[in-house]
């Protein structure tokens, strides 16, 4: 399996942990996770809580547009997603990924732009090396 595809895989299981994250913070703020409307209950975080829930939905956003990215590159170019190129972009969009939810949660919002756009950056140019 290539990089690329290494990557695709652990960037599509990074909502899990948000998600138990966000598990958290409403059991901290209402005392317990209501498993049974846990989208309302989750509309009702605020602070953290509310970033957590944020992140893991823009981690899911993000995922299919990484998807997309990986399929064309491993189609149109399978030569290109051998590559180091295509293995660098892809870790570097990787750890922008993991530091997203970060400054997220931390509310340090210019970091959080800077890594969305820099992570954007790359997917661009892995649609581009196609």
């Amino acid at each position: 399996m290539t990089t690329p595809l290494w990557c695709l895989l652990i960037v599509a299981f990074l909502p899990y942990p948000l998600a138990f994250l966000g598990g958290y913070f409403k059991t901290r703020q209402f005392g317990r996770a209501d498993n049974k409307q846990p989208r309302q209950q989750a509309a009702l975080l605020e602070g953290a809580g509310a970033r957590v829930v944020a992140a893991q939905s823009n981690a899911w956003e993000a995922l299919g547009i990484f998807t997309a990215a990986q399929v064309v590159l491993h189609l149109a170019n399978p030569e290109a997603a051998r590559g180091s190129t295509a293995a660098n972009l892809s870790l570097a969009y990787l750890a922008t990924r993991i530091l997203h939810p970060i400054f997220y949660v931390a509310n340090i919002d210019m970091a959080r732009s800077a890594v969305f756009v820099l992570g954007m950056v790359c997917l661009v140019w892995l649609f581009v090396l196609a």
